[in-house]
């Protein structure tokens, strides 16, 4: 994620050909889940955007059931496309599987924005703009709280989430490759919850339970860092096992304020929908945009939580 960061940061692009067609004036927005306060949170920045824009122009707000459902996610956008929608905002929960209608979105000149996760390098000529974390710099931060939590040696489990998604590819690699990097940590894992809570709260009974040496472990996105939590609870390890989570939504933040959770690293949610609406918005009316746009992120703890900073991405 870095380097396509560095790869693409300062670069502008014209909308040359991408334009929308004559008369549509909604605009889709369409996210890996519904049933997330993350992507929910997402929708209201982009509800805020859509009011900026000129008259006439409409939002919808569309995601699969789950994360993993990725072939309903390809469907929507897809149906956006057929429906001749002027703009698309997509989070895409397949590198891979997207890209084709992706493709159908650029050769029917609808412009389209990605916010969160990225597409694999196949489909990087088909979207003109992306507005995300810088996950890998997320996942490395995540490291270095945790080592200064548990120290250089030990071992600590990674809880992931959907294996091969843009975002968890550098959130938990760049975690990964910090601890390998800067410690002497033994990892256990990485184990994939698919972004469901409740298989993230069994996952990671099981591995408290046939690791009773565990120092630390880290949850790498909203529903699978809620599990972790959970079962650290239920476990009588909350407080003894020094835990990092991700995202920032009530469950999260008083696991912070309770000692369960040590930091959480959220992501400017709210951000990426209102930046994403207004982009997309940018692309209909022509004008240029920033190929790459960094919605940074906060190290929220029980010392900051209170504090500006750390409000301003909480939800």
């Amino acid at each position: 994620m870095r380097k396509l960061f560095a790869a693409l940061a300062g670069s502008a692009i014209a909308l040359a050909a991408i334009s929308a067609p004559a008369g549509a004036a909604e605009i889709a927005v369409i996210v890996k889940t519904v049933n997330s306060t993350f992507w929910q949170n997402v929708q209201k920045g982009a509800d805020t955007a859509v009011k900026t824009l000129p008259e006439g122009t409409t939002m919808s707000f569309d995601g699969p059931a789950s994360e993993s459902a990725i072939a309903d996610q390809v469907n929507m956008v897809e149906n956006a496309i057929n429906r001749k929608v002027a703009g698309i905002v997509l989070a895409p929960s397949d590198p891979d599987a997207l890209v084709p209608a992706i493709k159908k979105a650029w050769e029917a000149r609808i412009p389209v924005v990605l916010i969160d996760s990225a597409l694999s390098d196949s489909g990087a000529q088909y979207y003109q703009a992306f507005l995300a974390t810088d996950n890998k710099k997320a996942g490395e931060l995540c490291a270095k709280a945790l080592i200064d939590k548990v120290g250089n040696e030990g071992k600590v489990a990674v809880m992931s989430y959907v294996p091969g998604v843009g975002s968890e590819v550098g959130r938990v690699g760049g975690f990964i490759d910090y601890i390998k990097a800067n410690s002497k940590l033994e990892i256990v894992g990485p184990f994939y919850s698919q972004s469901q809570m409740a298989t993230a709260l069994n996952q990671t009974t099981d591995v408290l339970t046939s690791n009773p040496d565990l120092k630390g472990i880290f949850g790498a996105n909203e529903p699978t860092a809620i599990g972790m939590g959970r079962a650290l609870v239920q476990s009588g390890k909350a407080g003894k096992v020094a835990a990092v989570g991700f995202d920032g939504n009530e469950d999260l933040q008083n696991f912070v304020k309770d000692g369960t959770l040590s930091a959480i690293a959220v992501q400017g949610s709210f951000q990426m929908g209102e930046l994403g609406v207004q982009t997309v918005g940018r692309l209909i009316a022509k004008e240029k945009v920033e190929k790459a746009i960094d919605t940074g992120v906060v190290m929220v703890t029980n010392e900051n939580i209170e504090q500006p900073m750390a409000k301003n991405v909480l939800y």
